[in-house]
């Protein structure tokens, strides 16, 4: 039987290896950091997402991605939008619909090396022992694996 020490290492060398492919690959192919990338994503899903919300959701603190706000706005990829209260918003431009559109393809590509040899049904275990893993504690934001 494994150690537990050797399963979580193999979880957190396969998340390694998405984070390093991920980041290296949309760098090359669409001019985005993974992070970028995550952001375009978790807004995509969920449009009303605030600026803390997406900080948690990426894994960055309040002010990191305040800046990276900043700066992808600066490049087109998002633009501020008005929420109500002091929460700060912001959409997608065409431009950040379409890098994040870019980048899945991407990122599909990564996991289809990794997690994508497994059949449908393996991956359907490996999913219900990672939440099982997780419990009832803190989730996991949604970034890539």
């Amino acid at each position: 039987m494994p150690s537990k020490q050797r399963v979580g290492l193999a979880v957190k060398r396969l998340q390694w290896r998405h984070h390093r492919e991920a980041t290296r690959r949309l760098l090359a192919g669409a001019g985005l950091s993974l992070v970028q990338w995550d952001v375009l994503r978790h807004l995509r899903e969920d449009p009303d997402a605030s600026l803390r919300a997406l900080a948690a959701l990426t894994f960055q603190t309040d002010q990191s991605m305040g800046e990276l706000a900043k700066r992808m706005v600066e490049r087109g990829l998002l633009r501020r939008v008005d929420g109500g209260g002091r929460a700060v918003r912001h959409a997608l431009t065409d431009e950040g619909i379409a890098a994040h559109e870019a980048g899945s393809g991407i990122v599909d590509e990564v996991l289809e090396e990794t997690v994508g040899v497994l059949t449908d049904r393996e991956r359907t275990e490996l999913l219900v022992l990672l939440e099982k893993a997780l419990g009832g504690g803190e989730q996991a934001p949604g970034g890539i694996a």
